[in-house]
């Protein structure tokens, strides 16, 4: 009986397997069936009179089958709301963080085949450039929920109608006579006459007479340097036929000298140029180093366009140090990653431009990039995105990335090998990696990784273990919702596994910096944009806050949390880095909420990147109230170094918009010890006049010295791409540079105004000459080139021609007269076009690279 029983189970098991078999085929052919694709296209802007927006999204079905009435879900990355989410049989829900899905309502009769279905989508905000589109489609039918389909996604040019509106909008750059004013204070300043070293030196002083480096050239350092020499012999190899070689005793003839001058500040140098011989004197290998950049940035810009025989170096004595000690890129590689090859590459432009400090956000909710070896999950977990109905073996697909897993620049990491590379690589350069773990908001990724971790030790009976490091609270009830569109994103400080997990990660790092043979100060923990409602329902922060008295509220967590942060480093050697919400205290004035600088961690070498200085938000002079308060403070002004603000306002224009427009003037105009005198733009990038300074804090000699450095910041919403990335960096990062290294101009220190003004319209215009005739050339070839931005001509018709005028002297300006879009051959602009008809003109690069094409009609 048994044994039949037995026979009767394992038949019906069998029966079980092949029904779910063929259930599983039959589901997969039926989602692979839909061929389906998509086309959105902006209509309308203030949208019935509302601060809303109407669009088109067409729904295309190339099959040659109907797509049912059911039965499916089309899902997408967008920001903004929809307030009108139903209509024409379909639905609109929002899944978490900037991740929708489109459902069919009853109403739907679904889309025959060949045949297209236009849903109307009513968004909440305008649209003000094409980076507002939605992105990353994917369709899951409802018979296999796991599995993710990639829909197609493309974006016709919006009507005419729509373009003009934005276009007539005042100041825009969507009118090329508005750009024509904003270029005319510009002018060209011949070759000649330019500083031939770049960032700005202390003392320039040109001489007669050339040197000619070859690869007969000979290379002498003294023992302090033979690092900076053989560096020095790598970059001249890809410029000469051959190597220089590197010799042991002082050489006479043509020679590159590396000598120690004690005297010499520990980062500065001197560099003399004479047509017998090159000499580089510092007191440190770093400002050996930096001799060495400024020589490269002597050579013509052509030199690295191929090998050559000989290249002229122009006789010239320097003196130089830099304003900061601390120079500083930041870049976010959590919300689109960027691989081990484009890190080098961007540390590569950094030291050719003597930044020294590399801020990697490699952590953040939309992923975890660096493997660390005693938490393998934070990698195989939290750097995969692709689509999940759980969030268990991988993270929700965020900013386009789509279903698909483990596709760039969604998913990727650095591993242990590729880390320790990129720290080495770093450290040559004498570039300091600061690595951010970004807590306790921005931790989704680490958060689901430890979730994942917890659910195998559990099932593996291991329950101390699965508890160690865990970063959630399951039964923590409290609602909250971040700026992104999270409501899963806030480590539980009150669990004393999140200061387990803080203390592994922050070893397994000291230990890779220590293999990699990398300086390690400190290490940044965020702190920034935590929502309000958090821990408020914590059984654990209910336990903690009756053994603690001081902790009254779920605001003094903040400060338990960083307390214990700040022993747990410093017991370490370290000091503690945060986001400026790290040193800031809650309270009240006039009955409400204020925050000040938090007296806890002042004068304890806490380190905040001070972020906050909007115009118009009030917080203009936070930066200034810290430093005075005692903290050590990194300018990061996201009105004048947050290079993934849109360069200007134009449609066409990526990046985002609501901290105003940075383009490379913002960084260049910064004036870091009185950064509200310069204000330029409102944060809308409107033009003001002088900025009220009423009951603003002025910074302090006691602040001025707290002031550690500068720091420009690359976020990566809308970077899926090293070319984006690029587009966005340069030429942004030459203005930080200029203004991280070099001395305080005099137009940002003059009290007359007028004085200022004009001070600062010629020291803009040797600038944008200086980066169009030496820099941009050379970037064009450098290290295999970058794609640095091109501007937009600016046009206008005057006396029955056109003129044509370009933010940087140096680019070629071709256009056309037949309706052509302009190529490298098409005429070379160089004074008024009397031809009639539609004149199109478009700005070329060093390499025939091609910029955006604007055009006006001479009548």
């Amino acid at each position: 009986m048994i044994s039949i029983l037995f026979s009767k189970i394992k038949t019906a098991f069998v029966l079980l397997l092949v029904f779910a078999s063929v259930s599983s085929a039959l589901a997969q052919v039926a989602a692979a069936k839909y061929n389906l694709r998509v086309e959105w296209k902006p209509l309308q802007n203030n949208y019935e009179a509302k601060r809303q927006s109407l669009s088109n999204l067409s729904i295309i079905n190339d099959s040659d089958t109907d797509l049912p009435a059911k039965g499916w879900t089309l899902y997408f990355n967008y920001g903004g709301s929809f307030p009108k989410p139903e209509n024409s049989g379909l639905s609109i829900s929002f899944v978490n963080g900037d991740l929708f899905k489109i459902e069919p309502t009853a109403a739907f009769e679904g889309i025959p085949a060949k045949s297209t279905f236009t849903y109307q989508m009513v968004r909440s905000g305008s649209i003000e450039n094409f980076t507002n589109n939605p992105q990353g489609f994917y369709l899951v039918m409802d018979a296999e929920p796991n599995k993710a389909y990639p829909v197609a996604a493309s974006y016709p040019e919006p009507e005419k109608d729509f373009l003009d509106k934005l276009a007539s909008g005042q100041n825009s750059w969507m009118n090329p006579q508005y750009v024509f004013s904003k270029n005319q204070s510009g002018k060209d300043v011949p070759e000649s006459q330019l500083v031939k070293v770049f960032p700005t030196p202390v003392s320039y002083n040109a001489g007669s007479g050339e040197f000619s480096l070859y690869a007969g050239t000979r290379i002498y350092a003294e023992p302090a340097f033979a690092k900076e020499a053989n560096y020095l012999a790598s970059e001249l190899e890809k410029l000469l036929l051959l190597k220089p070689g590197i010799v042991k005793l002082v050489p006479t003839g043509n020679s590159i000298i590396l000598q120690k001058n004690m005297r010499i500040a520990p980062e500065g140098y001197s560099l003399k140029v004479s047509p017998t011989g090159i000499v580089i004197s510092a007191s440190t290998p770093s400002g050996a180093f930096y001799g060495i950049q400024s020589l490269k940035t002597l050579l013509p810009p052509s030199s690295w366009k191929g090998k050559q025989s000989a290249i002229p170096v122009q006789s010239v004595e320097v003196v130089d140090a830099p304003r900061f000690g601390f120079r500083s890129l930041m870049l976010d590689v959590s919300r689109n990653f960027q691989t081990k090859a484009q890190i080098l590459k961007v540390l590569d432009l950094m030291s050719l431009y003597k930044l020294n400090v590399f801020h990697l956000h490699f952590s953040d909710d939309e992923g975890w990039r660096v493997e660390i070896p005693s938490l393998p999950e934070l990698t195989s977990v939290g750097s995969v995105r692709g689509h999940t109905v759980d969030n268990k073996n991988n993270i929700q697909p965020s900013f386009g990335s789509g279903g698909t897993s483990n596709v760039l620049p969604g998913s990727g990491h650095y591993s242990k090998k590729d880390f320790i590379e990129i720290l080495k690589y770093a450290a040559a350069r004498h570039i300091d990696v600061i690595p951010e773990i970004e807590s306790p908001g921005h931790a989704r990724a680490a958060i689901k990784a430890m979730e994942n971790r917890y659910a195998k030790l559990m099932k593996a009976g291991k329950p101390e273990e699965a508890n160690r490091y865990r970063l959630a609270e399951p039964s923590d009830s409290s609602k909250y919702r971040s700026v992104q569109g999270w409501s899963d994103n806030v480590i539980n400080v009150a669990l004393p596994s999140a200061y387990n997990f803080m203390e592994r990660v922050t070893d397994d790092l000291i230990m890779m910096y220590k293999e990699a043979g990398a300086p390690l100060k400190t290490i940044h923990f965020g702190g920034d944009e935590v929502p309000p409602g958090v821990w408020e329902r914590s059984p654990a922060y209910i336990k903690l806050a009756k053994a603690n008295p001081a902790i009254k509220n779920t605001d003094d967590l903040w400060y338990y949390y960083f307390g214990k942060l700040n022993t747990m480093v410093k017991k370490r050697g370290l000091f503690l880095s945060g986001w400026e919400e790290a040193g800031m205290r809650k309270t009240m004035l006039d009955g409400k909420p204020h925050y000040i600088a938090n007296p806890d961690f002042a004068d304890d070498n806490f380190q905040l990147n001070v972020w906050n200085n909007t115009i118009g938000s009030g917080a203009e002079d936070l930066a200034y109230r810290l430093a005075n308060g005692g903290y050590k403070v990194v300018l990061s002004p996201v009105s004048n170094q947050y290079f993934d603000l849109a360069y200007n306002n134009s449609y066409y224009e990526p990046g985002q918009k609501w901290g105003g427009l940075v383009d490379a003037d913002k960084p260049f105009y910064f004036i870091p010890f009185d950064m509200l005198k310069n204000v330029k733009e409102d944060g809308q990038g409107n033009p003001i006049g002088k900025l009220d300074q009423t009951g603003k804090i002025r910074l302090t000699d006691y602040g001025k010295s707290n002031i550690v450095g500068i720091q420009g910041l690359l976020w990566s919403e809308n970077n899926n791409s090293s070319t984006r990335l690029e587009y966005m960096l340069l030429p942004k990062l030459l203005g930080l540079a200029e203004r991280a290294w070099s001395t305080a101009p005099e137009w940002a220190t003059s009290a007359d105004p007028a004085k200022a003004e004009q001070l600062y319209q010629d020291s803009w215009v040797n600038f944008t000459n200086i980066v169009g005739k030496r820099e941009l050339p050379r970037l064009t070839h450098y290290n295999g080139g970058y794609a640095y931005r091109i501007p937009e001509p600016g046009l206008k018709v005057e006396n029955g021609t056109v003129v044509a005028n370009i933010q940087y002297p140096g680019l070629e300006l071709r256009y056309t007269t037949d309706g052509s879009e302009p190529e490298a051959t098409s005429k070379l602009y160089s004074g008024p076009v009397s031809e009639k008809g539609m004149i199109k003109v478009a700005a070329f690069d060093a390499g025939g690279r091609k910029g955006r094409v604007v055009e006006v009609e001479n009548r």
